[in-house]
């Protein structure tokens, strides 16, 4: 699978990847904008600005037009928000891209916000924060991230205060977009059964004209921790959650591969050490799992689980003792579990990258957050590469005391009691 790219006059970046045989195609743009970019008083309105997308535009003017249109295509369409990008998507048959670039050029060049469109999905969006208070499965990650990052945008939830979704108006949305939605921090990517060339042709005819301004920059992360922490959210579930990790290095770094490895390697299957220890072996947990997570300037490698409130200080105990195991020299990976991490990783990347849509996240997330592109098989040979001597060296720079992070959700009053726990 190869890419090709082209930069137009405006600073828009394209990227079309020809996906031969394949009989769908997914249009995606994708905005360097986020919750990171937000401050206190407007923390949520990227992710409220695209529950407003597909709700009318001065050519289409209602949301029922918009989605008849791509009905009647048998297409489907959609809108994600992260910390640093803003996705707007729709996939439907190849015979119908110029359609699916059409759609989302307008929404995101004449997007009317109504007036009563957004009182509409500001109730949606409260409930949707009110949901997320009642999945603490969800919600452990926001609270970990906090914990985490501080009291700073990276740290902030993508969906924000309730008080600031209550407050927003028109204006607002038109004042962050003037911010951040310019071409020159944008990407389209095209993937799937479509020819490039017209497909960069179409791009040009619906997004050349876009504006370009000066974008709003992040604040880089800036963190002291001489110690770890421990933070619990309280609430009386039937179930605790918790996460606890370490911070570690941004998307760029030649060290977010064997950091990634090692996720696989402590959490990252039913195999992995973490799921043998904690699930298999001892009962302790419905779930556990590892995750390397890599923004551009910092990271988190971070383990999740769902578990027994009475069996929290073992879990917490048990996955201490693997972090420390890890990092400890006495403790040898061999060759058997590096392979075997590996073709996990490897493999869930092959079968996740079989949809068009996923191809077009894949290529337009590196093209806005990362220094270079890689294609597929470079990423694939980047994860066999990695060999068990760098995997000593992250584990031993990074699974530091002074660097343990631990969120709880769960009825329990008393962080000194965990606190200690990590320490152990």
């Amino acid at each position: 699978m190869k890419f090709q790219r082209k930069l137009l006059a405006n600073g828009l970046r394209v990227i079309v990847v020809p996906m031969p045989g394949l009989e769908s195609a997914t249009a995606l743009v994708m905005v360097g904008a986020g919750s990171r970019y937000e401050n206190k008083s407007n923390n949520g309105i990227s992710h409220f600005l695209e529950h407003m997308a597909f709700k009318g535009t001065e050519k289409r003017s209602t949301a029922l037009d918009i989605m008849t249109l791509i009905d009647g295509i048998g297409g489907e369409f959609n809108a994600f928000t992260g910390k640093e990008v803003t996705g707007y998507y729709i996939k439907s048959s190849k015979n119908h891209i110029e359609i699916c670039l059409d759609v989302i050029s307008d929404i995101l060049q004449n997007s009317k916000f109504d007036q009563a469109e957004i009182e509409k999905e500001r109730g949606v969006i409260l409930q949707e924060i009110s949901m997320c208070e009642d999945t603490p499965m969800r919600k452990i990650g926001d609270v970990y991230e906090r914990l985490v990052f501080g009291d700073t945008p990276l740290g902030w939830d993508i969906a924000g205060e309730k008080i600031n979704i209550k407050n927003m108006q028109r204006q607002d949305f038109l004042d962050y977009m003037a911010k951040l939605y310019s071409a020159n921090n944008m990407t389209v990517i095209v993937a799937g059964g479509v020819d490039a060339q017209e497909s960069f042709d179409l791009v040009e005819r619906y997004f050349g004209k876009m504006n370009t301004f000066d974008a709003l920059r992040y604040k880089k992360v800036e963190l002291k921790q001489d110690k770890a922490r421990a933070f619990i959210k309280e609430k009386k579930t039937e179930q605790a959650h918790i996460a606890i990790g370490f911070r570690t290095v941004g998307s760029s770094t030649p060290e977010r591969y064997p950091l990634t490895v090692l996720s696989a390697i402590l959490g990252g299957g039913a195999s992995s050490r973490l799921f043998h220890e904690v699930r298999e072996k001892r009962g302790l947990a419905y779930f556990v799992r590892t995750h390397s997570e890599h923004y551009k300037d910092i990271g988190v490698l971070s383990t999740f689980a769902g578990l027994d409130p009475q069996k929290i200080d073992e879990t917490i105990k048990v996955i201490v003792e693997e972090y420390a195991k890890i990092s400890n020299i006495k403790y040898k990976i061999s060759d058997k579990e590096l392979s075997k991490s590996k073709e996990f990783l490897k493999g869930h990347l092959v079968l996740e990258l079989e949809d068009s849509r996923a191809v077009a996240g894949f290529y337009g997330q590196q093209e806005l957050l990362e220094e270079k592109i890689e294609n597929v098989d470079e990423v694939i040979s980047k994860i066999g590469a990695v060999t068990k001597e760098q995997l000593k060296a992250v584990a031993k720079k990074y699974f530091t005391p002074d660097r343990l992070n631990l969120a709880i959700i769960g009825d329990f009053p008393n962080v000194s009691r965990f606190e200690s726990l990590l320490k152990s």
